[in-house]
């Protein structure tokens, strides 16, 4: 744990002080079995702030939304005392308790992604859904903070890491390892499934689909697929050429099962 203080915030004679910690509902996630829904003892000599403590016990400062400390919410800059009872709330937990200090800067103007490199798969499916979904396999995490700051995006990410970067303002730590959960996951965070509007971006580039007259892209055509079929897309990005064919069908059972409400 980071400490910042000088001499002066330490007990006289240099004793150890104590406070606790409490998680509440997903926030648990990121602790060890043997410390979920318990007060945690938080020992130290110098006075951390309280996003300290919390980073500590491994739990990323983007995904939490509320710090209750002695019954009064604060900043992530409170210096904590010893003593102190610190409740941390993930964002959307609801609780009556004046006034309150929301730690998550104001929601975004629209709901847009940045993945890192191993969520591919996830981005694609996403993109399949709809939604804002940009991924590189060679960005550095500075690059995908920098890109979710100055494109106004949640960062997603396997790497708690990554969100505890300090400038890190809005991002989120995707539980699952298997990809089509991964994609329920997100949708039901970020209480997607009225911003969903299938096959409107491109899979491979993220950019927006639009129709096509089959007239101007008759040549791209396979000759038995222009021979029953009129009704064509083309990606606004990379020109990649679309049509409803045979494999319709399954993708439409996939993102049922990404949409469903079980």
């Amino acid at each position: 744990m980071r400490n910042e203080n000088s001499a002066d915030d330490v007990q006289a004679g240099g004793q150890s002080q104590q406070a606790t910690l409490r998680a509440y509902e997903e926030l648990n996630d990121f602790l060890p079995d043997c410390r979920r829904k318990r007060a945690i003892p938080v020992r130290f000599l110098v006075s951390p702030t309280v996003k300290d403590v919390i980073e500590a016990h491994g739990i990323p400062h983007p995904e939490v939304d509320l710090v209750i400390v002695n019954g009064t919410s604060v900043p992530f800059e409170y210096r904590v005392k010893n003593g102190d009872r610190i409740a941390v709330y993930p964002t959307f937990e609801s609780i009556d308790i004046q006034p309150i200090v929301r730690l998550r800067p104001a929601p975004l103007r629209r709901t847009a992604f940045v993945a890192d490199v191993h969520l591919r798969k996830l981005t694609r499916l996403l993109r399949l859904l709809g939604l804002d979904a940009t991924w590189g396999a060679e960005w550095t995490d500075p690059q995908i903070v920098r890109r979710a700051l100055e494109e106004g995006r949640i960062i997603l990410t396997r790497d708690r890491q990554l969100l505890k970067r300090g400038e890190v303002t809005h991002g989120y730590w995707v539980r699952s390892v298997d990809a089509i959960e991964q994609a329920r996951e997100v949708v039901r965070r970020f209480d997607l499934a009225a911003a969903v509007h299938p096959y409107t971006r491109c899979p491979v580039c993220n950019g927006a689909i639009r129709s096509v007259s089959k007239a101007d892209v008759l040549e791209r055509i396979p000759p038995k697929t222009a021979a029953w079929l009129d009704e064509y897309f083309e990606c606004a990005g990379c020109g990649k050429l679309y049509w409803r064919g045979t494999h319709t069908q399954r993708l439409n059972e996939l993102l049922t099962r990404i949409l469903r409400s079980d």
